[in-house]
C-alpha cells in the first residue's frame, strides 16, 4: 500500500523543514505533496527538495488538501498539519490498520509539545472523545483510502470545521481506526492565547457548529478578521 503524505501549508517556515526532515527516512516508501495557500515567506522553498511535488492552491485547508488529494498517485491518503510530527513506524501502523474492510479511514492520537498538565488533559479529551463520537481532528493526522476519499468528495469546502464535517460523514461508513500511537502537534496558538481561554472557545464554536452554525460565521469568530484562514 503505497501512501501519500499531503501538507496544506501557508506561511509555515518555522515548522515545515522539522516536519519534512523526520519524513525523510520514509521517502522511497511514500509520496510527499505540499500544497500551499500562497505563503509569503520561505515554504515553499524548504518544501522543494524534501518532496515530491509543491502545488499552489488558493487559499482554504479544504481546497488545499482536496488537490493534493486530486493529484495523488497513492492508495491511501495522510492529511498532516506542517507542524504535526508522525510517531515512528507510522507507515506499517497505518498499513496495517487499513488492512482490511474493518477500517477504511482512521487516525492517531495526539499530543502536544511543549506540553504541561492541563495540555496533557486537553490532549487526554480529544483522544477520549474521539473514540466515543468516531470524529476526529486534523490535529490527530486523518487517513483514509483513496478511493473511499474520492467516492465521498472530499472534504466539503468550508473555510473551517472541514475535518468534523468529513469525519461525520465517514463513521457510517466504518468507525476510524483509532491508533494508540501518538502525534505530536505544535502547542503554539494554545500558549500565545491561554489554555483555558482557547479550550473554551474550541468548545463553544464545536457546540454552535453541532447546532447548525454555518462555518463561514464560525471562521469569524475562530480568525477575528479574517473571513477564511488554512
Amino acid at each position: 500500500m503505497k501512501l501519500s503524505v499531503i501538507i496544506p501549508t501557508l506561511n509555515e517556515q518555522a515548522t515545515l523543514e522539522r516536519t519534512l526532515t523526520a519524513l525523510q527516512r520514509w521517502r522511497d516508501e511514500l509520496e510527499l505533496i505540499v500544497v500551499d495557500g500562497g505563503s509569503t515567506d520561505r515554504t515553499r522553498d524548504i518544501a522543494e527538495p524534501l518532496v515530491d511535488h509543491v502545488h499552489r492552491a488558493p487559499l482554504g485547508r479544504a481546497r488545499q488538501m482536496n488537490l493534493g488529494a486530486e493529484l495523488a498517485s497513492g492508495d491511501a491518503l495522510l492529511f498532516l498539519h506542517a507542524d504535526t510530527f508522525l510517531p515512528p513506524g507510522f507507515l506499517p501502523l497505518i498499513r496495517q490498520a487499513l488492512a482490511d474492510e474493518t477500517h477504511l479511514w482512521g487516525r492517531f492520537d495526539l499530543s502536544f509539545e511543549p506540553s504541561n498538565r492541563r495540555l496533557g488533559l486537553v490532549a487526554w479529551m480529544v483522544n477520549r472523545r474521539s473514540r466515543l463520537t468516531h470524529v476526529c481532528t486534523g490535529d490527530q493526522g486523518i487517513f483514509v483510502r483513496t478511493q473511499v476519499f474520492r467516492d465521498f468528495g472530499g472534504f466539503r469546502n468550508i473555510p473551517l470545521m472541514e475535518d468534523i464535517e468529513f469525519s461525520r460523514r465517514l463513521r457510517y461508513l466504518t468507525p476510524p481506526a483509532c491508533l494508540d500511537a501518538k502525534v505530536v502537534t505544535s502547542s503554539r496558538r494554545w500558549m500565545e492565547e491561554g489554555v483555558l481561554r482557547t479550550i473554551v472557545l474550541m468548545w463553544w464554536l464545536r457546540l454552535l457548529y453541532w447546532l447548525g452554525v454555518s462555518p463561514e460565521r464560525l471562521v469569524r469568530i475562530y480568525y477575528p478578521g479574517h473571513s477564511e484562514q488554512a
